[in-house]
């Protein structure tokens, strides 16, 4: 007999993980490149100020475009930015960099603390097993069996999907953008159990 259990724990948000793409455009391979660098600088200061941890910029790449109808061709720059941010800070990084000259922010994803990962796991096992014997009782009971003993567990585990957020212009007068509304972190757990049961 077998059954599968499953678990999940909310957790609080420690920091956020932010990514965000940088463009610049310009007739020629260079002015992209320096005007892409004159933005990564905005950017970075930008992000400072916010008390960004662990910022990490990638190599820049370039593509140009054909040139079409009344459209010159033209030679875009991009590279990828990504860094820690403390919950506090997600107004101003929305405000103060999403609205930067060719930023465009990606997903958001909320992060606990990592300190609390084993007792979080450890609280998933006990809780998908408990899951899955619940229902392995209740299927050998309904056929005529009272006792069970567990012979294999296969366990899975997963996490939350990230929160995709979206930079706008926003108005003085707006309600800001509360990290208190981010999904909490969720841990979830999965896990297969074959029981011997008689």
């Amino acid at each position: 007999l077998q059954a599968r259990g499953q678990a999940e724990l909310k957790r609080a948000i420690e920091l956020l993980k932010l990514s965000l793409s940088l463009e610049a455009e310009a007739a020629t391979a260079d002015g992209a490149l320096a005007s892409l660098q004159a933005r990564l600088d905005a950017v970075r200061q930008a992000l400072q100020q916010l008390g960004v941890r662990k910022l990490e910029v990638t190599s820049p790449s370039t593509w140009t475009r054909s040139p079409e109808l009344k459209k010159p061709a033209l030679t875009t720059a991009s590279l990828q930015v990504s860094g820690e941010l403390a919950p506090a800070q997600l107004q101003r990084l929305i405000r103060q960099v999403g609205s930067l000259p060719g930023v465009r922010l990606s997903p958001v994803d909320p992060r606990a603390q990592t300190s609390g990962d084993a007792a979080s796991r450890a609280r998933l096992l006990k809780a998908a097993y408990g899951d899955a014997l619940g229902q392995a009782k209740t299927i050998a009971a309904a056929i005529g069996l009272h006792q069970l003993r567990p012979l294999e567990v296969e366990v899975d585990g997963g996490g939350g999907a990230p929160i995709r957020m979206r930079a706008s212009m926003a108005y003085p007068d707006s309600a800001p953008f509360d990290p208190a509304e981010l999904p909490e972190p969720v841990d979830r757990l999965s896990l297969l159990v074959r029981f011997c049961a008689r």
